[in-house]
């Protein structure tokens, strides 16, 4: 499994305005700045988070984004679920059941199942909050 750029960027979105949080809502271009990122790339992202209710908007001269909620109620795996999909190892494990002719007799579908419970569990266990406690100064960069 390979976290892609948009998973990334989101997360780092993410955090960011996580950081700054006590300004008030941020501008993408603020976020853009300070995380390298191109504006017209998070202004992909922020729709996939818009709509499950993650941010909160403000439109105008001092609009922006903010956390709907406190960072210590959002997971890192909802976050990359919302970017990526499911984050299932291999592709028979997409979705509610097993999608493969071979299940039945497939003597590594354990070994996957495993994986996949490991990576949800580990994700889904971490908060923007527990990042942000573990982080060094870095200046509000996150290489992520």
């Amino acid at each position: 499994m390979k976290i892609s750029t948009k998973g990334r960027y989101a997360l780092r979105m993410m955090l960011d305005l996580a950081t700054h949080q006590d300004e008030g809502y941020i501008s993408l271009k603020e976020v853009a700045a300070r995380q390298g990122i191109s504006k017209k790339y998070l202004e992909q992202i922020v729709p996939l988070l818009n709509r499950t209710g993650m941010l909160r908007t403000n439109r105008g001269y001092q609009g922006g984004y903010r956390l709907a909620k406190a960072p210590k109620e959002y997971t890192i795996g909802e976050i990359l679920q919302l970017t990526e999909g499911d984050l299932s190892p291999v592709s028979c494990l997409q979705g509610e059941t097993v999608n493969c002719d071979r299940a039945d007799s497939c003597i590594t579908l354990p070994v996957w199942k495993g994986l996949y419970r490991v990576i949800n569990n580990y994700l889904n266990n971490i908060t923007l909050q527990d990042v942000l406690d573990q982080a060094p100064e870095h200046g509000g960069v996150f290489c992520i």
